[in-house]
């Protein structure tokens, strides 16, 4: 494992890089034309249901847990193929890559996303990011909570979260206080939750979109906090 770096950019996936309510939207496309309306509802009720259970989106899971309830429809496998045949390289934000090349200049980038062993994965690859990323990639359950470990695969002076999740930022800017510096892409529904972003303090950095992350220079994750252009 390298020694200490200088700065360290971790970028979630899920609507930081890769657009994914637009590939909710498909999903409940093509659940709808293929199985109907009650098929699509029972689904994304399961989805809901597994993921307060397990902390994480498991696209896989709801669909065996669906499964389960109609055993005798040969049609539902095919949502699988479905899935992770999905061309995730398509939903892409505009300036997504170019915004990971961008900061790449300065320092080591990592993915860092929660999700499953298996489908989260797959969109990872698929979309292009595992490769863009030289490799480098983290998924847990729930990362905030795997702060050591990220300390200890990427050991750095200073971090740089990039996520969607006002919620994620907060907590990790609670335990590593200076040493991050947090930045906002307000993309995608959680981004737009009124009562949500009540709850937490604002980011060190808000942008509109990733493709906005090349307009900053090293100065703005760098300096204090007090004295950043934002």
């Amino acid at each position: 494992m390298p020694g200490m770096r200088d700065i360290v950019f971790l970028f979630d996936v899920d609507n930081t890089l890769l657009n994914n309510d637009h590939v909710q939207q498909d999903l409940g496309k093509y659940l709808e034309t293929e199985h109907g309306t009650r098929a699509r509802d029972r689904y994304w009720a399961i989805f809901e249901q597994l993921r307060s259970e397990l902390g994480y989106a498991d696209y896989l899971g709801a669909l065996e847990r669906y499964r389960g309830e109609d055993l005798h429809d040969p049609r539902i496998l095919r949502m699988a193929n479905w899935l992770v045949d999905y061309p995730f390289a398509e939903r892409l934000y505009p300036g997504a890559l170019e915004a990971v090349s961008h900061v790449a200049s300065w320092g080591e980038t990592v993915i860092l996303s929660d999700g499953d062993a298996v489908f989260q994965p797959r969109k990872v690859q698929r979309s292009g990011l595992w490769n863009a990323f030289g490799d480098r990639v983290l998924i847990y359950i729930h990362k905030e909570q795997e702060l050591e470990d990220i300390e200890r695969l990427y050991p750095a002076k200073r971090y740089v979260l990039i996520d969607d999740k006002l919620r994620i930022l907060a907590a990790v800017k609670k335990v590593w206080g200076k040493r991050v510096t947090t930045v906002f892409p307000r993309q995608g529904h959680y981004a737009f939750d009124a009562a949500e972003i009540a709850k937490y303090p604002p980011a060190d950095i808000t942008i509109e979109a990733i493709g906005e992350l090349p307009r900053l220079d090293l100065s703005h994750f760098t300096a204090p906090r007090e004295e950043a252009t934002q």
